[in-house]
Parts: structure tokens; sequence; C-alpha cells
């Protein structure tokens, strides 16, 4: 069985997981700090580490750097509540193999830890996307001041309208409501200082964004 160790700020969720993987997979050890997290996983050199991303401390992406310096060969799954860009972005540069959201199945979680053992890359469906936009370039634009104003949910919403999609696809796409949707096309049309769609459209076009 696969050597794992389990990180997690939540002691209520980390029993439940220790519990669903219960010889599924050899438990190794646990944590609840970034600190501990490394000190233990350094000590007992787990072949996966499933961790959440939001922790004191430096979260998910500071307990990867630090073990990378000392320990290469261990393998991260992320296993988060945030399904956000950014999130799993910062997680896959800092290192890990795969991300997955706590509303995943046991058996399905099993599955990616034994895939990212054995060095294959493992995502929850729709944040699959997430990262091969941003390793395509959709995500992480080219430096421009006017660029780097908007956040990384107002990049995605102009990239999407840009495009030709309703504000319903939209929604649909990022699993938004159309409002919020409304309110990042608003926000990226004041900050551009654009008055329509039309405008945005051809704003997009000309840097390349589309």
């Amino acid at each position: 069985m696969t050597r794992v160790f389990l990180v997690d700020d939540h002691r209520l969720f980390l029993a439940g997981v220790r519990s669903e993987l219960q010889g599924k997979v050899d438990l190794v050890g646990e944590a609840s700090d970034v600190d501990t997290a490394v000190q233990q996983i350094r000590a007992t050199k787990p072949e996966v580490v499933l961790l959440d991303v939001h922790m004191p401390g430096g979260g998910g992406k500071a307990i990867i750097e630090a073990v990378a310096e000392t320990h290469p060969d261990v393998k991260f799954l992320a296993l988060s509540v945030s399904d956000a860009a950014e999130d799993v972005i910062a997680l896959i540069r800092a290192g890990a193999r795969g991300y997955v959201t706590k509303t995943i199945d046991t058996e399905e979680l099993v599955r990616a830890i034994e895939r990212v053992n054995a060095g294959d890359a493992f995502f929850s469906p729709r944040l699959a996307g997430f990262v091969l936009d941003a390793f395509a370039g959709e995500i992480e634009v080219p430096a421009d001041p006017e660029v780097d104003q908007l956040t990384v949910r107002e990049k995605e919403v102009l990239r999407l309208i840009a495009r030709g999609y309703t504000y319903k696809e939209v929604a649909k796409r990022l699993n938004i409501s159309v409002k919020t949707v409304e309110t990042h096309v608003s926000a990226v049309l004041r900050k551009l200082q654009l008055s329509n769609r039309h405008q945005l459209t051809q704003w997009a076009s000309d840097r390349r964004l589309v």
C-alpha cells in the first residue's frame, strides 16, 4: 500500500479522512500545522502527502517547498475546499502532482493517491482546465501594467467574454453566478477605462489575451 501522510488544520476533517483511508493506504503520520508537518514528513518519508492548501504559517505551498529541499522524491496531492484557479496553480507551481476538492469520494481519493504515487498527475475534472490554461499561458499573462491590475478571476472572465461567451455561459464555465460575472465585467471595464463589450474584446485581442 502507498505510504501516506495527512496534513490538515481542521482536526475533525483530518479524523474523517484518516477513518476513510484506514486499510486502503498505509497511513504513516499526520499533522495540523506547517512546522510539524515539515518535520514529521522528513522523519517518516511518506510516498504521498495529502495536504490542505490554506493553513496558518504558509499553508500547503510552504510545506511542499520546505520538504522538497531535503526530500525531493516525496509527492504531494492537494485536498482542499477551495477550487479557485489561483490556489490550484500556486500549489502545482510549488510542486504538487495533483489537486482534488473535498467533495471527492473515498474510492476516487484512493485512486488519486495511487496515480500521484505512480508519477501521474491527478485533478478534479473542473480543475484540470485551470492547470492546462496556466501552463499554456492562459492565466499567467505577459507583464502589462493594465493587465496586472486585474485579479485572476477578472482575467478569466475577460478572456471568456472576449471569446464571445455570454454571461450565462461564463457563469457556467467558472461555476459562479451570472450576477458575479456582471460584477467582474463592470470591474474590468472600470479598471481598463473601457465603456462596452466591443472595446473590451478589441483590447484583449490587441494584447493577444484571447
